[in-house]
Order: C-alpha cells, then sequence, then structure tokens
C-alpha cells in the first residue's frame, strides 16, 4: 500500500505539490442516485413539485459546486475547469433519479473530486427541491464512474447496481 499523499513525514496533513507534474487532459465522470415514492417521482416528471423546476435547478446546482470543489474540500487544488456536464435521467426502476456528471480539464492533477462534487450537490439539491414532497427520500451510490489522465492512467469502476 502507498503511503497517503496528503500526509507529510509527520503526518500531518498537507497540499500535494502538483508544480512538477505536467499539464493533460482530465476527465472523471461521477455518478449519485436519488431514490423516492412513486408519487413524488412522478411530481416531479410532471413538473408539480411545489418548489418549481426541480431539475433544471440540481443541473444548475452540479455545475456551480463543481466549480467551487477546492473551497468545499480541504487540500483540493483549484483548477481551470473546461467542461462540467450535468445529466439527471429518470430511473423509474428506483423509482428516482440517476444523477452524472462529467468534468474535464487540462491541467496537473485529476477532476475526480471536482465530479464527484457536482454529483452530490445535484443530488443534494434534487432532494431539497422535493423535501416538501417526501422527506425519507435516500441519496446512494455517490461513486465515481471512470477516469482517464494522469500518472494512475485510466480507471473504470466495476458495474454493480
Amino acid at each position: 500500500m502507498q503511503p497517503l499523499s496528503h500526509l507529510d513525514t509527520g503526518g500531518e496533513a498537507r497540499m500535494v505539490d502538483v508544480t512538477a507534474k505536467a499539464v493533460g487532459a482530465r476527465v472523471a465522470v461521477a455518478e449519485a442516485r436519488l431514490r423516492m415514492e412513486q408519487s413524488t417521482f412522478e411530481a416531479i416528471l410532471t413538473g408539480n413539485a411545489p418548489k418549481g423546476d426541480v431539475l433544471s435547478t440540481a443541473r444548475l446546482a452540479g455545475i456551480m459546486a463543481a466549480k467551487r470543489t477546492s473551497d468545499l474540500i480541504p487540500l483540493c487544488h483549484p483548477l481551470p475547469l473546461g467542461a462540467v456536464q450535468v445529466e439527471i435521467v429518470p430511473a423509474p426502476e428506483l423509482p428516482g433519479f440517476r444523477v452524472q456528471t462529467t468534468v474535464k480539464t487540462q491541467a496537473q492533477t485529476g477532476v475526480e473530486m471536482e465530479a464527484l462534487t457536482a454529483a452530490a450537490i445535484a443530488a443534494l439539491t434534487l432532494y431539497d427541491m422535493a423535501k416538501a414532497l417526501q422527506k425519507d427520500m435516500v441519496i446512494e451510490q455517490v461513486r465515481l464512474i471512470r477516469k482517464s489522465g494522469g500518472k494512475s492512467g485510466d480507471f473504470e469502476a466495476a458495474e454493480h447496481d
């Protein structure tokens, strides 16, 4: 097992020095799910949620969150994001929604945290926008789906539901 890169030799937290790393294309895809009752799901789909356009608001929140990740996650490098995409797809089998985020940059470090933050915040915003309909919705499976670029190479998560 490799030592944790965010700890110095004394075990103290530190920001990883990426100044010697080459700038390269980095992409990360993450997802989150929001599970709810069928009636809540239908209200969101039909645009009958009390707070208005739930899906557009959540999409914007996810984009904004990706851009602010370094303000939220200690030791996370601020990155020049080239693209942030947030897709919110109805998942009748849950019932609920799947949030999938894709974040791209040309930088010295990856965008996994930005993609994960975007997915989590979009799901939290979905919850916030629909909580008047149902308080016990469940946000689940916030995870990295795949990433490319960087020293550690490509990664793709094993599929499971």
